[in-house]
């Protein structure tokens, strides 16, 4: 008779491995033992180091705050009743699929509906991505190779997105995450930006007129501030951005992740209520550092706010 308390590897030919009682007590109730060895949080024979129980943490940590969006979204609102049941959820820069493949397991397995799309530029990656979700069985799973940008405007992408996500969208991706997020009226979007190069570039470029123009100008004169200032400025003008088209915003930091510097994580729920006082503010600080440029392309303002 096998031990209550022991799972086993649920991935059709590989090897059956058997989780201790210890190990079991750590994963979350019903999750797939075999997702995990995949991505090297357990090992074939079921086992965890330091490195895979942080890892692990790290996985959990994020789940907390997505799994609480799922559920908000589950309930649709009053302008909501003629909605089609189950949750989209578009991951851009999906990499390997880490993330879609535990919201999935963790959340999506168990009802009916609601469907993951990964997209990735490396043709490598989505094909093992789809290989991956064929052997666990993970059915409502599809992966594009396309760059976020193009993907707005792909036909295999429903009309209307639930749940935009793109954790570590190097420099421009983030705001591309974002613009897919206005074009298809997504509900909510959960970003980690990084690598917040272009702001720092433009910055760097007009430093010495604004040097004479502003002493404002003095938080970035020195090449280690360009790069800070360049990315605390580049994520308080999304927060902006997304205030204005109706969004209401949170941002905080994702705890125990060591292995990474580019921890901030924004939190956007549309509400509807688009914000002229975050419209203004955002042309103003674009005024005061002399990045009026980006009005009308990085960040397009909708008319009302104008």
């Amino acid at each position: 008779m096998k031990n209550k308390s022991s799972r086993r590897a649920d991935l059709p030919g590989s090897p059956v491995a058997t989780v201790t009682p210890s190990i079991a007590a750590e994963l979350r109730p019903g999750q797939s033992v075999a997702l995990l060895q995949e991505l090297h949080i357990l090992t074939r024979d079921g086992k965890m180091n330091q490195d895979s129980r942080r890892k692990l943490k790290q996985v959990y940590h994020l789940y907390q705050f997505i799994e609480k969006i799922l559920q908000e979204l589950e309930v649709p609102s009053a302008s909501e009743s003629d909605r089609k049941p189950g949750i989209s959820v578009a991951d851009h820069g999906a990499g390997k699929s880490y993330l879609g493949f535990i919201l999935y397991d963790l959340f999506f397995r168990s009802r009916r509906d609601g469907w993951i799309y990964g997209i990735e530029t490396r043709t490598e990656l989505v094909d093992k991505s789809r290989e991956l979700a064929l052997s666990l069985g993970f059915e409502r799973m599809s992966f594009l190779n396309l760059s976020v940008a193009a993907s707005a405007s792909a036909q295999e992408l429903p009309q209307q997105i639930d749940l935009v996500t793109a954790l570590h969208a190097c420099d421009t991706a983030t705001d591309d995450a974002i613009a897919f997020g206005l074009a298809k009226k997504a509900r909510s979007m959960v970003l980690v930006p990084c690598c917040q190069a272009e702001l720092a570039r433009m910055l760097n470029a007009g430093k010495a007129l604004n040097l004479r123009r502003t002493p404002l100008a003095e938080l970035w004169r020195h090449p280690l501030h360009t790069r800070e200032v360049g990315s605390q400025l580049s994520n308080v003008l999304r927060c902006l951005y997304l205030e204005a088209w109706g969004y209401q915003v949170t941002v905080t930091e994702l705890v125990g992740w060591e292995h990474s510097l580019k921890n901030e994580l924004i939190i956007a729920r549309h509400t509807g209520e688009m914000r002229r006082t975050a419209a203004d503010r955002l042309q103003a600080l674009l005024d005061q550092f002399g990045l009026q440029e980006l009005l009308g392309t990085r960040f397009r303002l909708p008319e009302m706010n104008l």
